[in-house]
């Protein structure tokens, strides 16, 4: 579709507690995501860890951005990945049972239209 972007909104439940805690677990994860996407990055991925384990964090990209945010409390993981331009779906289903052990993964892709 020409002039529409799309994002992905994805909920991983029963997640491995350690794993959604483990910074680099979540950074491999978006190196995965941006490298096999294709995506861009325009700095530093910004990370912040709670004192309870969860963690969130944000990166920038040419194309616009990728957020997750963790509860080991809940043994969740919520990701967002949004681009400016549409993309192939990605496998976050496979990645995220495989890597943080998510036994219910939710995938949401939503088609942006910039005109009507």
């Amino acid at each position: 579709m020409l002039g529409s972007g799309c994002e992905w909104i994805i909920e991983a439940h029963q997640c491995d507690a350690a794993s959604v805690s483990n910074p680099e677990a979540l950074r491999a994860l978006f190196t995965r995501l941006i490298d096999e996407m294709k995506l861009h990055p325009i700095g530093e991925t910004q990370w912040h860890q709670f004192p309870g384990g969860g963690i969130t964090g944000l990166a920038l990209l040419q194309e616009s951005h990728i957020a997750c945010h963790t509860f080991p409390e809940h043994r969740s993981l919520c990701l967002n990945v949004f681009c400016c331009r549409p993309r192939p779906d990605w496998d976050f289903d496979a990645c995220l049972r495989r890597e943080f052990g998510a036994k219910s993964v939710e995938v949401r892709r939503l088609d942006r239209p910039y005109t009507e």
